[in-house]
């Protein structure tokens, strides 16, 4: 599972364990998340600054204030900024000191600053481990709301065998997988998306297409995963990867596309048809290759099924349908009349006239219209924050 964007806050205390944290770091940028380290003086006995900071490509803190260059290091920025602040290894100094709420270094001023939730490793010798006062200290810092990711047990640096020994790297890693994905909003919910063009066959070897590039959908399969749902993506033809954690099916035309989203429309809760799907297709396929003949030539076209109107004619109540218009005049008229006439919940406009938005652009800007009429205008972004602007909408009409 990636963890991109996630911003993770390291806090590590003076303990032989810290040498676990330069693993623990490899692994958090290898799910892409971004990791902030800080380190308590004692800290920086055991692993350097200079390790941790080549790790995780960012600067390390220990003190309040940068020594070279006399600029502060803002416990409260590094603190609000954080989705997760772990503390690993946390010693029973550290743990007294935030079940206490002493706030002597810059690793306590951040643990108290904290807006997001604390994870904390114990990592200490087995007979401190099992003393009264630290585990006052961690019913304390428990009944906080701070989550406690359990020693491990096996030698410790002392010599002894027993509890105390900081959780592996591997497993605290599976703590911070495990939480993120418990608090996604969309858990347990299933997405539909389609992307991408539709190509009508004339013969084996031409087509009736257009220029979708599928990137807007794509954007969308991958914000709808990140948010925890269970997405199948129905593509037509692109070049663009699958995203991680979606269900790819790929389809060639209309009537392709038509059968896949039939089959996976019941069971969404969300729909989005991001897809640029042809209105016609022709009448008849050659079965050869068609050959240059006559100075004219035409093909006989028929209506392609509707897809849309088709999924909004038996959607229900609790479903979330949204379509998209891509218009060149009357673009509002035209977006509300297929709003209305197909049942959708949004439907998201695309004008020709804007200049970045539309069909290969890496860029978009949207007008999205909701069933009661009401209009909301984004500026020009990039696809992905388009797509989080759109399930953001889609978040807010889920939760209503």
């Amino acid at each position: 599972m990636s963890l991109r964007d996630k911003h993770i806050v390291i806090g590590i205390s003076g303990s032989i364990a810290a040498y676990k944290i330069a693993t623990l770091v490899r692994l958090l940028r290898k799910a892409e998340a971004s990791v902030q380290v800080i380190m308590t003086q004692e800290a920086t006995q055991f692993i350097t600054p200079l390790t941790l900071s080549t790790l995780s490509n960012k600067p390390v803190f220990v003190d309040y204030f940068d020594k070279k260059t006399g600029e502060w290091n803002n416990h409260v920025h590094i603190s609000q900024s954080a989705d997760l602040i772990l503390i690993a290894p946390a010693t029973a100094n550290t743990l007294a000191k935030c079940a206490q709420g002493i706030c002597d270094n810059l690793l306590q001023a951040v643990y108290l600053s904290a807006k997001s939730e604390v994870f904390l490793a114990p990592a200490m010798d087995l007979d401190m481990w099992v003393h009264p006062s630290v585990k006052n200290n961690i019913q304390l810092l428990q009944s906080y709301g701070n989550v406690i990711i359990p020693p491990g047990k096996g030698e410790l640096a002392s010599g002894l065998v027993g509890e105390g020994r900081l959780a592996e790297p591997e497993e605290i890693f599976q703590f911070i997988q495990e939480h993120f994905e418990s608090n996604k909003p969309l858990s347990g919910k299933k997405a539909l998306v389609s992307a991408g063009p539709t190509y009508e066959a004339i013969d084996p070897v031409r087509f009736i297409g257009n220029h979708s590039s599928g990137k807007m959908g794509y954007a969308i399969a991958r914000e709808l995963s990140k948010l925890g749902a269970e997405v199948t993506l129905i593509s037509g033809p692109t070049a663009l990867s699958t995203p991680e954690g979606v269900k790819r099916i790929n389809v060639q035309s209309a009537a392709e596309m038509l059968n896949e989203c039939n089959n996976y429309f019941e069971q969404a809760d969300i729909t989005v048809m991001s897809a640029a799907v042809a209105d016609y297709a022709p009448t008849e396929v050659a079965a050869q290759k068609i050959k240059k003949k006559t100075e004219d030539f035409s093909i006989s076209l028929q209506k392609t099924t509707d897809i849309l109107a088709t999924l909004g004619a038996k959607k229900r109540e609790q479903q979330t349908l949204v379509g998209f218009a891509l218009e060149t005049n009357n673009e509002l008229e035209n977006a509300i009349d297929k709003l209305k006439r197909k049942n959708l919940d949004f439907i998201v406009l695309n004008s020709m006239q804007d200049k970045g938005a539309g069909f290969a652009h890496d860029t978009n800007k949207i007008t999205v219209i909701n069933k009661k009429e009401e209009i909301l205008s984004f500026d020009i972004k990039s696809k992905e924050e388009v797509a989080k602007d759109i399930c953001t909408l889609i978040l807010e009409y889920q939760n209503r």
